[in-house]
C-alpha cells in the first residue's frame, strides 16, 4: 500500500480544494509513492510526534494541523518547524496535513463537535461558495440516456438530499465536418442538422475530473461541445461550523458545566449570561470568531468554538451565549475521527492514534 492510497481516501472525506485559500495542506513532506509501513494519526506534528512515528514504525504522518504554514528558506532546525520537518526527513517520515478541507465538511471537525453533544437536526452555519459547478453538454437524442446515466455515475446531478438531478430539452443542432474530421452523423463537408438533447447537470468541483473523464469516454461525437461554469450559489452540505439542538434544552450554568465536562477542558471562557435556556447550538472547531454574527443570525442560543479576543466577546449583545473552550480542546476528537474513519477502509492496517498531547497551553 502506497501513500496516495491512504490520502486519496481522506480526501474523499475531505477534498483538499474545500481547504481555505490561506492554508497549507496535502502531502507536506514525502512521495505519494512511497510503501507505507503504519499511519499515525495526531492534531498537530511535533518533534515527539515524529519521535512516536519512528518508535512505532509508522512512515506516515497524518496530521490535522499543517506543521509548514509559510516558505521555508532555510533548515537549520533553528525553530521547532525547521527541527520537526528535517527529523521527519531524515527518518523517511512523511507529513500530510488535512486542515480546513476537514473544517468545510459536514463530518468534520464541526460536526464531530455535533455529535460529542449530541446535537440534532444540524445544519452548516457559514454554506461554501464556489464549490458547485454545471456542465452543459449536447448530445444525439438516441444517445441521451446513456451519457446521462455515465454522468450521474461519475457524481454529477446530486442535490440535498436528491441525486440524478439534471435539466434536459431538445432541440436542433448543425454542424459541418471539415477535410480531416470523422463525424459520427452526416458527411464531412456537408452541412448537417441533428435532433439533440441538450443536458445540463451540476456537481461538486472536486468530481470535475471524473466527470469530464466520463463525458468524453461515453459521448458519440469526434468532438465534444460542452461547457463547465462555477455557480455562485451556496453550498448547503459545505462550509464552516455547524448549528444543531440540544436533545432537551438547559438552563446556562447546567449547559457551561455540561460543555466543560464533555469538552475535557479546565477552562471556559464565556460571554455574560442571559438568563434563559440553551436549545439551539453553534459550534465550530479552532478560531471561531469570525462566526459570532452568524451564529446570531441562525438565532442559536449559544456559540461554543476557540480563540475569542477580549473585545469579541461584546459581540455577543445580549443576543447569544459564547464561549470558548480552547482551540485544543474544541478539536481534540478530530484525530478519533480520523481514526475510525481510515480503519474502516484499511481494517487490517496499522492506524496508529497519536498518544501524544499536543495542546500548547496549560491551566493552573
Amino acid at each position: 500500500m502506497q501513500i496516495k492510497d491512504i490520502t486519496n481516501y481522506i480526501e474523499e472525506l475531505a477534498p483538499l480544494s474545500y481547504a481555505e485559500d490561506f492554508d497549507n495542506v496535502g502531502l507536506l513532506v514525502g512521495n505519494y509513492n512511497t510503501e507505507v509501513t503504519g499511519v499515525l494519526v495526531t492534531l498537530d506534528t511535533l518533534e515527539k510526534t515524529i519521535d512516536e512515528a519512528i518508535e512505532k514504525n509508522c512512515n506516515l504522518v497524518v496530521s490535522f494541523h499543517p506543521i509548514i504554514f509559510s516558505g521555508l528558506k532555510r533548515f537549520n532546525g533553528n525553530n521547532y518547524v525547521e527541527r520537526v520537518v528535517l527529523k521527519a526527513i531524515q527518518h523517511n517520515i512523511a507529513i500530510y496535513a488535512i486542515h480546513t478541507a476537514l473544517d468545510n465538511v459536514q463530518q468534520g471537525v464541526s460536526g464531530k463537535m455535533c455529535e460529542v453533544l449530541g446535537l440534532q437536526n444540524i445544519k452548516t452555519l457559514i454554506p461554501k461558495k464556489g464549490t458547485i459547478k454545471k456542465l452543459t453538454t449536447y448530445v444525439p437524442n438516441e444517445n441521451a440516456d446513456e451519457l446521462r446515466s455515465k454522468l450521474f455515475e461519475a457524481g454529477a446531478g446530486n442535490i440535498g438530499n436528491y441525486n440524478n438531478c439534471s435539466f434536459n430539452t431538445n432541440g436542433i443542432g448543425s454542424f459541418k465536418g471539415m477535410e480531416n474530421s470523422n463525424p459520427t452523423l452526416g458527411e464531412k463537408g456537408e452541412l448537417t442538422f441533428a435532433e439533440e438533447t441538450c443536458i445540463t447537470v451540476t456537481y461538486d468541483s472536486f468530481r470535475e475530473g471524473a466527470i469530464l473523464k466520463a463525458l468524453f469516454n461515453n459521448h458519440p461525437y469526434e468532438e465534444v461541445a460542452y461547457e463547465t461554469i462555477t455557480l455562485n450559489n451556496k453550498n448547503q452540505n459545505i462550509g464552516m461550523g455547524m448549528i444543531g439542538e440540544l436533545p432537551k434544552e438547559l438552563d446556562e450554568k447546567e449547559f457551561l458545566s455540561f460543555v466543560k465536562t464533555t469538552f475535557k477542558t479546565d477552562c471556559v471562557r464565556h460571554s455574560e449570561l442571559l438568563q434563559k435556556p440553551i436549545k439551539k447550538v453553534a459550534v465550530l472547531g479552532g478560531s471561531g470568531s469570525f462566526a459570532i454574527s452568524p451564529a446570531i443570525k441562525a438565532k442559536a442560543d449559544a456559540y461554543i468554538s476557540a480563540d475569542f479576543k477580549y473585545h469579541e466577546f461584546f459581540k455577543a449583545e445580549k443576543k447569544i451565549l459564547l464561549l470558548d473552550v480552547g482551540h485544543y480542546e474544541s478539536e481534540q476528537f478530530t484525530k478519533n475521527l480520523l481514526v475510525d474513519y481510515l480503519n474502516k477502509k484499511f481494517s487490517t492496517f496499522a492506524i496508529i492514534l497519536s498518544e501524544e498531547s499536543t495542546n500548547p497551553i496549560y491551566y493552573i
